[in-house]
């Protein structure tokens, strides 16, 4: 094998004599060394396209030979010398530079000491590199290949001639045989034709004129018809229908091909892999996992067929026969919806067993798959109907009423929104499922409470978990208020409707949850937002740590020892978020467990007793339209309704699921105002009983014997200030593994069974534990052996748990005094249902009975609208800035509720923390604002871009988009604002977030093509380039977008000289980015990256403008009977819960000015047509042939 390239050294010798002699150019140049960068005086030669250069004139034998074919000169300003470096010159040195077009070889560097040597040499070299040659080449193949073309072309239209030409004389032929057959005919009819007098010649005349005009006017009135039904609006509605027809083949062949993927690609694979000697899955788990795919597939090839074969008969275009045929087919979906979930825990299960997970990567990097996982193609037929439907929507909105398909197509899509109402009920948690699915696979070692499918995901972001008490001696005070200990008690955390888990990142990027406190079950969980000074675990963080933003988690299971979570929170707004949504997590589980002990009957029902007996809250009506899906508290979720039940279910006292009330606060502005709902809750608050439904008190106080028959509305007691005799103990069996097992709650008394008098009494003073906002340390102690009367010390008093804590309830002895203003209302809730469930109701009298119940009434319903308003004040607070009269209207309903005598000590805390909340002013000084950024435009350029790094712009970037798109407030997510008319008043932020994104992208491409030299540009480039993966790494994906759509821009793509000097490392960089945030398949890879990523993240906003819009058209706000089609607005909140999640999640980036005056600066900024006439200038166009 030949290892080097053979030289014949006689042959250069005799070559290097040449030069000497006849060379176009002899001379002396100063050469610059590549190992030590010295200049040294060479004697060059230059000889037809080879260079020679020798140590002196004299010398015989050439120092070195350079291949100039290919190459560029040009000149180049002499370098920059230190003044302490700089050697002393006796002349001016000009400096010009070889470049060579093939990889490897480094640039000659010379210089001469005349400038017009100088120039004469770089034209010489610029002659020898054959480019003028090489250009004329070019040139010459083209006019060639133009040529061949043009005589192929010749022979095609020859041969047609040929073809013609014999066709003609056979038509000649055919045609001289007629004449003679005519001729015949007119000789026998000749002697009749004389007897007849010949025709005037001026007769002939007018009625030649006569026929001309004829058909003059009849051609004009058919151009004139034809003309009038071209723009007319019928052929603009079938030029827009043939086109929607046309879209819909080219979806079908995409959708075709996604699942010849899924069946060629996994399904058969995987099927023989089963059926192997070792299988790494059964045949069972590959039924399970791809269902009935394969005969989708089958299906839709015969209608993929069926519409290509309708496509050849173009113009016609008839498809409602071909709906006939698919239709009674498409009750296949009904099975894979149904089973989709099912499908996807099956594969999540198998995916722990190595060999399947290793063979199933394998698969899914087969280059056909383009780096999509088998969950995204299990995806695929979910969306498949409802895109049918919207086809035949926009089809029918373009075919006329007189259409010969139009009553085919209607019931087409009447058939399809049925079965597509069908299978809404099977889809709705498939999302939850992904996501859950995704994190569960970041997670190293495993987490199974996220397979379960009742387990929806509420939030994550990036929390500091401070160290408890045994921790601080370990950490000293330097090391407490440095940033190190915000790196290292940095944690991912995932709150979820049962569980909050936290996970420490390893360098890799992967999680791991924490030994100890790595998944906290919320049933076991006490939440204190505002933690004391003189708490234990935190008492010494207050020095370093003053500013509020730090909550605390205590856990207590039921067979370990209880211990406490502290984490501090970003910011204001952050911790705000967090603690209202873990409250209501806590309080939706331990309301749902209350309803399950308190009103389930012996049997395996999952849905509570109480909730089956009311039809109204699963039963469709006139005013309320249910799915079969079931919502965090296990109710129904509603598909439409009117408004009246919608604020009926908002203030509901026994449940409210977290997903309703964060649907309802992001949309109710689309169908009612602030004002109504405002009224409703002081409704609720100061008529409890008049605003419930009666049905709903009647079952909030169902007992068995019926032992509190009395109407609630006929008694009430003008003051609830009644003293109760001490409760019996109330036992509950112990938690079972199920998360979502149904407890019991049991009654029995220490002294005697007979006992029947119920004393609230013994619920504790301090009431902080009874809520799960509580601002004290539960303190848990055993009960008394043997009292019926309990001690009088205030103060003495233990808190007790929730009714639905799983364990047995324990008291301690405290005192009586006016104990019912110190019971949370759960604990009064259950007591009073065990009670009224007792077979003894001994010691109550009517009023008594009546009194209660009001009391418990009004605790639960102060306790809901409390609930409501905090909710909405902490996640929705812009909706009070901008709302003057909706503010003090809450601030009035708070002041009153704090004037009321019976205010529970949790209520009363709670309340006040809502009106500080709304009364202070927006602490937000230490962020940048949007408003700073334009004033930053304004501002003179303080650095230039090559005294920039990389990582400096990527983090201001970052930076600057994060601001932008923070500034946005959600409520211009609704009613495509962005898309009127009076867009710039509607969404004045989006406009804004918009125009941020076009400034930042004629800003690359202006600073690339303000480079006049091949070499810089290039340069730039790369360096742009780096920037953008910077900014993926920090999740910058808005900032990727703004620099690949400036490098596609024409005016750059276009350079095709500076793309050449751009390194092939840099260019599959390119490919990657564009790859990630490409618009294929409405943002695939994108949707997967995100769902995938931890905030911070700034997305790429008009991928979510696009879904808004995707909503916006194809579902109706309202029915035809008027009811909300919450659906919708599930859907429409849904997206907005994943903006604000990624809004709330802030950067911590060191705000640098320098840079970011220079990525604001618009001086640099050139406009679209100056770009390209610049880039034109720069490389002209090639002329053509």
């Amino acid at each position: 094998m030949q290892k080097s390239v053979r030289y014949n050294e006689g042959h250069a010798l005799y070559l290097s004599v040449a030069a000497r002699k006849d060379g176009s150019k002899r001379g002396y140049l100063s050469k610059k060394s590549t190992e030590n960068s010295r200049w040294t005086e060479k004697y060059f030669a230059l000889y037809q396209n080879l260079l020679f250069y020798f140590e002196n004139e004299q010398s015989a034998r050439p120092s070195g030979i350079y291949l100039m074919e290919g190459c560029t000169c040009e000149r180049t300003p002499a370098p920059k010398v230190s003044a302490v470096g700089k050697e002393p010159m006796e002349k001016q040195q000009h400096y010009f530079l070889v470049l060579f077009g093939h990889d490897g070889q480094k640039p000659l560097e010379l210089r001469s000491e005349e400038e017009l040597d100088c120039n004469d040499w770089v034209e010489c070299i610029q002659q020898a590199s054959y480019s003028d040659i090489i250009i004329e080449r070019e040139i010459l193949m083209q006019k060639y290949i133009h040529l061949v073309q043009i005589l192929e072309t010749e022979k095609i239209a020859a041969n047609q001639l040929r073809t013609q030409l014999e066709d003609q004389d056979t038509e000649i032929e055919r045609l001289k045989s007629e004449i003679i057959m005519l001729n015949k005919t007119k000789e026998k009819m000749l002697p009749y034709q004389n007897n007849h007098e010949e025709e005037d010649p001026d007769i002939k005349k007018i009625k030649k004129v006569q026929s001309f005009l004829r058909g003059w006017l009849c051609r004009r009135k058919w151009k004139i018809i034809v003309q009038d039904y071209i723009c007319s609006p019928h052929a603009e509605s079938m030029r827009k229908r043939n086109q929607i027809v046309f879209n819909m083949v080219e979806a079908e062949t995409e959708y075709v091909h996604q699942l010849s993927i899924l069946v060629n690609c996994f399904l058969r694979p995987l099927r023989m892999a089963a059926s192997s000697k070792k299988p790494p899955i059964s045949h069972d788990d590959v039924s399970s996992i791809f269902l009935n795919s394969e005969t989708i597939m089958f299906l839709h090839e015969i209608f993929h067929q069926g519409l290509k074969a309708r496509i050849a008969n173009w113009p016609t275009l008839v498809l409602a026969d071909l709906f006939d045929i698919l239709l009674p087919m498409l009750n296949i979906y009904q099975e894979f919806v149904r089973n989709h979930q099912y499908s996807l825990q099956v594969l999540a299960n198998c995916k722990q067993n190595r060999d399947f997970d290793k063979l199933l990567k394998q698969y899914e990097s087969n280059a056909a798959c383009e780096a999509r996982m088998l969950e995204t193609f299990l995806t695929y037929p979910m969306f498949q109907i409802p895109r049918y439907i919207i086809t035949l929507h926009e089809l029918l909105a373009h075919t006329p009423h007189e259409h010969v398909e139009r009553k085919s197509l209607e019931f087409a899509k009447s058939k399809l929104e049925e079965l597509s109402k069908m299978m809404h009920d099977e889809v709705s948690d498939t999302e939850n499922i992904r996501k859950n699915l995704a994190i569960e696979r970041m997670i190293v070692e495993g987490c199974d409470i996220l397979l379960d499918t009742s387990q929806t995901f509420v939030r994550q972001g990036s929390l500091i978990q401070l160290p408890s008490s045994s921790e601080r001696g370990m950490l000293s005070k330097v090391r407490l208020g440095s940033l190190s200990l915000r790196k290292e008690g940095e944690r991912q955390c995932f709150l979820f409707t049962k569980h909050f888990l936290i996970c420490t990142r390893t360098s890799g990027g992967k999680l791991h949850l924490l030994k100890l406190g790595g998944s906290l079950s919320l049933i076991e969980c006490t939440l204190i937002e505002e933690i004391d000074a003189s708490d234990e675990d935190c008492k010494h963080l207050f020095v370093y740590f003053t500013v509020h933003l730090e909550f605390k988690i205590i856990l207590e299971p039921p067979d370990g020892q209880s211990f406490s979570v502290v984490l501090l929170a970003p910011s204001r707004q952050e911790k705000a978020a967090w603690t209202s949504d873990i409250s209501q997590c806590i309080d939706n589980i331990r309301c749902n467990g209350l309803m399950t002990s308190v009103f389930e009957e012996n049997s395996k029902v999952s849905v509570p007793h109480m909730i089956k007996s009311d039809a109204r809250l699963h039963k469709d009506d006139v005013d309320i339209c249910f799915s079969k899906t079931l919502n965090s508290c296990k109710v129904p979720q509603i598909r439409y309704a009117s408004v009246e039940r919608l604020l009926e279910r908002l203030t509901d006292l026994r449940f409210l699921s977290i997903d309703f009330l964060n649907t309802f606060l992001h949309t109710y502005r689309i169908f009612t105002t602030a004002a109504v709902v405002i009224d409703k809750l002081v409704d609720i608050y100061k008529k409890p009983f008049t605003s419930i439904p009666v049905r709903s008190l009647e079952l909030f106080f169902a007992t068995s014997q019926g032992a509190w028959g009395t109407d609630p509305l006929n008694n009430k007691s003008p003051r609830l200030c009644r003293k109760f005799s001490s409760p019996p103990p109330i036992s509950i069996p112990p938690r079972t593994s199920s998360p979502v097992h149904c407890r019991k709650l049991s009654l029995s008394s220490p002294i005697s069974v007979k006992v029947g008098v119920l004393d609230l009494s013994t619920t504790p003073s301090s009431s902080a534990a009874n809520s799960p906002t509580s601002s004290h340390s539960p303190s848990i102690s055993s009960p008394p052996p043997c009292s019926s009367r309990l001690p009088s010390e205030p103060g003495d008093l233990s808190p007790c748990r929730s009714p639905s804590t799983p364990r047995h309830l324990r008291y301690r002895q405290s005192g009586a005094e006016n104990s019912r203003c110190n019971m949370s209302p759960a604990s009064a809730f259950a007591i009073a249902t065990a009670a009224a469930g007792h077979s003894s109701s001994q010691g109550f009298n009517n009023s008594e009975k009546s009194c209660d119940k009001e009391f418990i009434i009004r605790r639960a319903a102060t306790n809901r609208v409390l609930n409501v308003l905090r909710h909405w004040v902490s996640k929705h607070s812009q909706d009070f800035e901008m709302n003057s009269e909706l503010k003090m209207g809450v601030i009035n309903l708070l002041e009153e509720v704090l004037r009321d005598p019976d205010l529970l000590p949790q209520e009363r805390k709670a309340a006040t923390n809502i009106l500080s909340a709304l009364s202070q002013e927006e602490q937000d000084d230490a962020q940048l604002r949007i408003e700073d950024i334009l004033q930053m435009a304004e501002s003179p350029k303080a650095e230039c871009f090559e005294a920039l790094s990389a990582m400096e712009m990527a983090e201001q970037i970052t930076l600057l988009d994060y601001i932008v798109f923070r500034s946005i407030p959600y409520e211009e997510f609704l009613g495509q604002g962005w898309m009127k008319m009076d867009k710039s008043e509607r969404t004045p932020y989006i406009m804004k977030t918009s125009q941020h994104f076009n400034d930042m992208s004629n800003l690359v491409a202006s600073q690339i093509m303000s480079h006049m030299d091949v070499g810089s540009r290039a340069g730039s480039i790369e360096k742009w380039l780096a920037v953008a993966d910077i900014c993926r790494c920090l999740n910058n994906y808005n900032g990727v977008l703004e620099i690949t759509s400036a490098l596609n821009r024409s005016a750059i793509f276009r350079l095709k000289k500076t793309w050449t000097k751009v390194c092939k490392q840099t260019k599959a960089l390119m490919d990657r980015l564009q790859k990630i945030v490409s618009s294929e398949g409405r943002f695939k890879n994108l949707r997967e990256t995100l769902k995938n990523c931890n905030p911070p993240c700034v997305p790429y906003l008009g991928m979510y403008l696009t879904d808004l819009a995707f909503i916006e058209e194809g579902t109706p706000n309202f029915t035809e009977e008027g009811l909300v089609n919450f659906s919708k607005m599930r859907m429409i909140s849904h997206i907005i819960r994943e903006i604000r999640q990624f809004q709330q999640a802030p950067y911590r980036i060191e705000h640098q000015p320098k840079v970011t005056q220079f990525l604001m600066d618009k001086t640099l900024v050139m406009d679209e047509d100056t770009l390209y006439e610049l880039s034109l200038k720069i490389e002209p166009r090639v002329p053509p042939g």
